[in-house]
């Protein structure tokens, strides 16, 4: 893979601004050796809240490099790097999730947590950038806050990290993440206007003689609300994939549902897009259980958020890694991907602006589930986390030095 803007250190210093030339140059000497962190990381899994070693690895690469370090942020392993540069500018946040897949979240179930969701990739891209960026520090603007987050699989470790005041107290204007996906090696898949969809839960309860075997026809019935199924095969997963990237397409809107009955009650665990829908997937679910005896039907809490990644945000990326990575490796995700899942990232596009974007991590000639998370035989290609590093280094290179526009957000 040729990465367009490779360039050479000028004689006698880097001059002006950090260039990309500069980025490559730096992120160049760090491919062999991030390599063997990924893999030690990925040795190492741990669970969502015990992230302790890999929380430990991050510390002490951070300090290596010359950032000013917390640990134990949030109450668990939160770590926060701080890069403050050499000229005035703005404060743009980095974030990568550490944490390992339960074992009840690999497809057909573990017995052990893995590193099948690609986060050991998102710390090693995230240690990447923080050391070529430390590397320029001469000519880098303003300041970059590197979040590295336990816990996403749970979908709790956003929170403590925001409770925590990290946002505020470094005055953060803006973030962006990258994630693992089944798109070719070194592809980006941006997501203008979209993300992940959130999720909502409801718990219905029946009564009378058959409620057990009235629960499991209830259950039936919820799941047929569904508009997207459960992939069974390599070729659904293919198909999901290519639905995402079509404008339009069949997971514009959807519903994803599961239900499942146990005695005289039934669970359903539901996502939709856009996240607008819940109300009008309530309903339904109260619909459709009427018909049923004694049947109580409760939401136990407000559905957690999707994740929706400002339009424009991700379209000024968009453009920068046409420009830096070249148009073939740029595509366009016109859904919310995957529709089976959540993230909780979602929490802070709540708050700030930023962008969340799909790495290509697929080998050519794989088969799909090696790089689709959560697949047992997920294998990424360790050559994405150099693109990675590359990308992520140079755009928020540039974010920290942009310009305001007259209304006072980044232009």
């Amino acid at each position: 893979m040729v990465w367009a803007g490779m360039g050479k250190a000028v004689a006698g210093g880097w001059r002006g601004p950090v260039t990309q030339a500069a980025v490559d140059a730096e992120a160049a000497r760090l491919d062999r050796v991030l390599i063997k962190l990924r893999r030690d990381v990925h040795r190492h899994p741990e669970a969502p809240g015990q992230e302790q070693r890999t929380a430990a690895v991050v510390a002490r690469e951070l300090r290596a490099a010359g950032l000013a370090v917390t640990t134990g942020v949030g109450g668990g392993h939160g770590v926060v790097g701080v890069l403050q540069s050499s000229r005035p500018g703005r404060t743009v946040a980095y974030r990568a999730d550490m944490d390992a897949v339960p074992p009840k979240d690999i497809v057909g179930g573990g017995s052990a947590p893995a590193h099948l969701c690609g986060h050991d990739v998102h710390t090693t891209v995230g240690i990447g950038v923080a050391r070529v960026l430390a590397r320029l520090r001469q000519q880098l603007s303003g300041t970059v806050v590197f979040l590295f987050q336990p816990a996403e699989e749970t979908l709790s470790g956003a929170r403590t990290l925001i409770d925590s005041g990290v946002l505020e107290r470094e005055h953060v204007e803006e973030i962006h993440a990258l994630h693992c996906g089944p798109f070719p090696v070194g592809q980006f898949a941006v997501t203008p206007g979209y993300g992940m969809p959130g999720q909502d839960k409801a718990e219905i309860t029946l009564s009378g003689p058959d409620a057990p075997d009235a629960a499991r026809r209830l259950a039936v019935d919820l799941g047929a609300l569904a508009t997207v199924d459960l992939p069974q095969t390599p070729a659904d997963l293919e198909r999901i994939v290519a639905d995402a990237q079509t404008p339009d397409g069949p997971l514009a809107r959807f519903v994803a549902v599961r239900a499942t009955a146990q005695e005289a009650k039934v669970s359903v665990s539901y996502r939709c897009w856009p996240q607008e829908r819940y109300v009008e997937v309530r309903d339904s679910i109260r619909r459709v259980a009427m018909p049923y005896t004694g049947a109580g039907v409760s939401f136990p809490a407000e559905p957690f958020p999707a994740m929706v990644c400002p339009e424009h945000d991700a379209r000024l990326l968009a453009r920068h890694l046409r420009r830096t990575v070249g148009q073939d490796m740029v595509t366009e995700l016109r859904a919310a991907f995957p529709p089976f899942s959540g993230e909780d990232f979602a929490l802070f596009l709540n708050r700030i602006p930023g962008t969340y974007t799909f790495l290509g991590v697929r080998t050519p000639g794989t088969p799909i589930t090696t790089s689709y998370p959560h697949y047992p035989d997920f294998s990424p290609d360790e050559r994405a986390i150099g693109v990675g590093v590359r990308a992520m280094a140079g755009w928020i290179a540039k974010r920290t030095r942009i310009a305001q526009s007259p209304s006072g957000g980044p232009s």
